[in-house]
């Protein structure tokens, strides 16, 4: 049952992945809409779950927001210091972005994913009504990790085909993490490291990168609004699911 709830959130990605790149006219819009999603995923969803499976506190802070501004540094840094290679091999950006870290930010999405496929089965081997209601809330916001997923590889300035392979692996994800929780149980305190580390390095490309090129050439009121109704769907999704 999990893994066939799993093909309802891979077909859902690949919706959000070709909502992504059908919509190129309006392409401050979707960086806005998908800015909102990144943020609402980041604060409603990621850190929630993360602070209550990692649980524990280190020099008396949570672990999960230790991790989240350690992603939110590293991301930072990586992008950087990519930055600063490629630009002393001569070599070209794309609106001074490398496309390297366009194809991290897309596989830590695919990382994402796969651990959505593993709530999935896991809360189908807690009970049917548990996990109806964590496939619900993972189909729902599988259509924003897709969206972001297409868009933020090809921001970084890579080819249509590598998105779309991103994409693709982004929408199989939570297959394959539905079908290993037949064999792996993975510790909740590890999760929680996972989740709050993935949502540092997330909010780093929603506020320094993503957000700031939608408002770059078209700083219109429009795309404040689709910014704000992208965080507002997350929150739509996350309270369905309670």
């Amino acid at each position: 049952m999990a893994v066939i709830v799993a093909l309802g959130a891979f077909l859902m990605t690949l919706a959000g992945g070709w909502t992504a790149q059908r919509v190129t006219d309006r392409r401050h819009l979707v960086l806005g809409l998908a800015g909102g999603l990144m943020l609402g995923v980041v604060g409603l969803d990621l850190l929630p779950e993360a602070l209550e499976a990692a649980g524990t506190e280190v020099f008396g802070v949570p672990a999960a927001l230790l991790l989240f501004v350690a992603g939110f540094l590293l991301a930072h840094l990586v992008e950087r210091l990519l930055a600063h290679r490629r630009a002393s091999h001569g070599a070209g950006e794309h609106n001074g972005r490398s496309p390297e870290v366009g194809l991290t930010a897309a596989a830590a999405m695919v990382g994402h994913s796969a651990m959505d496929g593993v709530a999935i089965g896991a809360a189908f081997q807690v009970g049917g009504g548990m996990g109806t209601a964590v496939a619900l809330a993972v189909i729902a916001h599988d259509f924003a990790d897709g969206f972001n997923t297409y868009t933020i590889t090809s921001l970084y300035g890579n080819a249509r085909r590598r998105a779309l392979a991103m994409l693709f692996a982004d929408a199989a994800a939570p297959v394959v993490g539905a079908a290993s929780t037949a064999f792996v149980t993975i510790p909740g305190p590890l999760l929680g490291a996972y989740l709050g580390f993935f949502a540092g390095a997330l909010l780093y490309l929603a506020a320094a990168e993503i957000l700031p090129e939608a408002h770059h050439e078209h700083p219109a009121r429009s795309t404040v609004l689709c910014t704000i109704a992208g965080a507002a769907f997350i929150w739509l999704v996350v309270g369905l699911a309670e």
